[in-house]
């Protein structure tokens, strides 16, 4: 079992202000599989205190200056690419290829591509060239970073990179249940050299270590990714000192499949949704599907899900592997529960353990049918392999259902009638719609509307999220 107790602190790895040991699960074998110290306040203020006095120096350092450490850490990340596959593997269940060719390799897409919008950016210009005022962006401080379990090198790497680009010193708590990933992040840090203190890492959970850094008079800013439940708490937390709060939560995308939708826009949906093990929280758990081929899609999705294999992380291969705890696993299988007991039709999948699999988190790609928009199944969001399908007749009835939400964050549309596309694109209220399967380049901005959050990571737009900009007269 791995010994991960310590914190990283003022640019030293150091032992908690208490002892708080907690164990981490391996979601495929229920067994603990490494230790970590859970933090106090005490070693939340260390590290506040040492981003304080790292910043001083920090946002004085130039664009190139940044750009220097930032092109050192790519190249340590890809050196070290093989280790952080295997750690997300570990930690969350992701089955190694997936680990290796997606979850690890979007670290290192966001560090190309921040590298490259820093190098674009122009943090001093001219307002107007008839006009004497000039606009100045400067970092906004000292930031809370606070990262997910499901996607955790690729948040970790959405807000740690910028607030380094922007000349922000920051204290980063991974998942205490997913840390590992974090921890060997931190380690590529402290090989490239950052000045002490620059960047911090400490453990814990949200009741302690996230309610002291969202609610820290020192933070000027938190940066969260989660639920939507936990990013309220942050919110009032943060209200307080009246910080910043940047929050990416939870979704409950439609994916409408128009009649004129390419061949296999139903088995691609179904393919998506199950992707990490339904653990997405852009994934369109909601397929709404034109009734003139309602039964043949039906038809589709429930041979797409029962193809989908379910396996331990370690086999090669393209499956689906457990979800991360035994607290998802029973609110994902209560859900597929409510949905049977509320009327809809389990066409695929359900409550069971898939075969030969008695021990894990493990659970079937799942299928509903016959579902209408007020069950728990389709307002809810499960976070696991569950899909709901839903019939509809016209496009404002479809546009209408998928927007009947508390929650905006991914929706996805399949048409082959791009004018039509275009138009319902713009109708449906969220910060990401993908059309036919195309997915966001690299640089776009990612966020969402209403209870899936504020702010936008990524591309220039994640940068602006980490700088004060500022008017100054008389320049001239």
């Amino acid at each position: 079992m791995l010994d991960k107790r310590k914190f990283y602190i003022n640019g030293q790895w150091v032992l908690p202000d208490k002892p708080n040991d907690f164990e981490v699960i391996n979601p495929c074998n229920e067994q603990p599989c490494a230790v970590i110290s859970l933090g106090s306040k005490k070693d939340t203020d260390d590290a506040v205190k040492a981003c304080k006095v790292a910043f001083e120096t920090w946002k004085e350092t130039t664009k190139k200056d940044r750009l220097n450490y930032l092109e050192k850490l790519l190249s340590v990340y890809k050196k070290r690419f093989r280790e952080m596959a295997e750690a997300i593997s570990l930690e969350m269940g992701a089955p190694i290829d997936w680990a290796t060719d997606v979850q690890t390799a979007s670290g290192q897409s966001h560090l190309e591509d921040f590298i490259l919008r820093l190098k674009e950016f122009n943090f001093d210009e001219q307002f107007d060239k008839k006009s004497n005022n000039h606009i100045y962006y400067e970092p906004i401080g000292v930031c809370g970073l606070i990262t997910p379990w499901n996607w955790p090198i690729n948040q970790i790497a959405l807000k740690v990179i910028p607030a380094l680009a922007t000349g922000c010193t920051m204290v980063l708590k991974p998942s205490e249940i997913a840390p590992i990933s974090g921890m060997l992040f931190t380690e590529m840090i402290d090989e490239v050299g950052f000045p002490k203190g620059v960047f911090n890492l400490v453990n814990g959970d949200g009741v302690g270590v996230g309610t002291n850094i969202s609610s820290h008079p020192d933070i000027d800013m938190v940066s969260f990714t989660g639920s939507t439940r936990a990013g309220k708490l942050i919110s009032k937390n943060a209200a307080e000192t009246i910080k910043r709060v940047c929050l990416e939560l939870g979704g409950k995308g439609g994916n409408i499949v128009f009649a004129d939708s390419y061949k296999n826009a139903v088995r691609d949906g179904i393919r998506n949704v199950m992707s990490n093990s339904g653990q997405s929280c852009d994934a369109p758990t909601r397929m709404l599907v034109e009734k003139s081929i309602y039964q043949r899609a039906v038809d589709e999705a429930i041979d797409e899900a029962n193809k989908i294999n379910v396996d331990q992380a370690s086999k090669k291969g393209d499956h689906i592997g457990p979800v991360i705890s035994k607290v998802q696993y029973d609110k994902i299988i209560n859900l597929i529960k409510s949905g049977i007991s509320e009327g809809a039709t389990l066409a695929a999948g359900g409550p069971e353990l898939p075969d030969g699999l008695n021990k894990g988190y493990f659970i079937k790609p799942t299928i509903f049918t016959d579902v209408t928009n007020d069950m728990r199944i389709a307002k809810e969001e499960i976070f696991g392999p569950v899909l709901s399908i839903i019939p509809f007749e016209n496009e404002d009835e479809a546009v209408k259902i998928v927007n009947d939400t508390s929650y905006g964050l991914g929706n996805y549309l399949q048409t082959e009638d791009k004018e039509k596309a275009h138009r319902v694109a713009k109708k449906l209220r969220s910060g990401c719609v993908y059309i036919n399967g195309k997915a966001a380049d690299s640089g776009t901005p990612f966020g969402g509307y209403r209870q899936s959050g504020n702010g936008r990571e990524g591309g220039v737009w994640g940068l602006e999220e980490y700088l004060e900009v500022k008017t100054i007269t008389g320049w001239k």
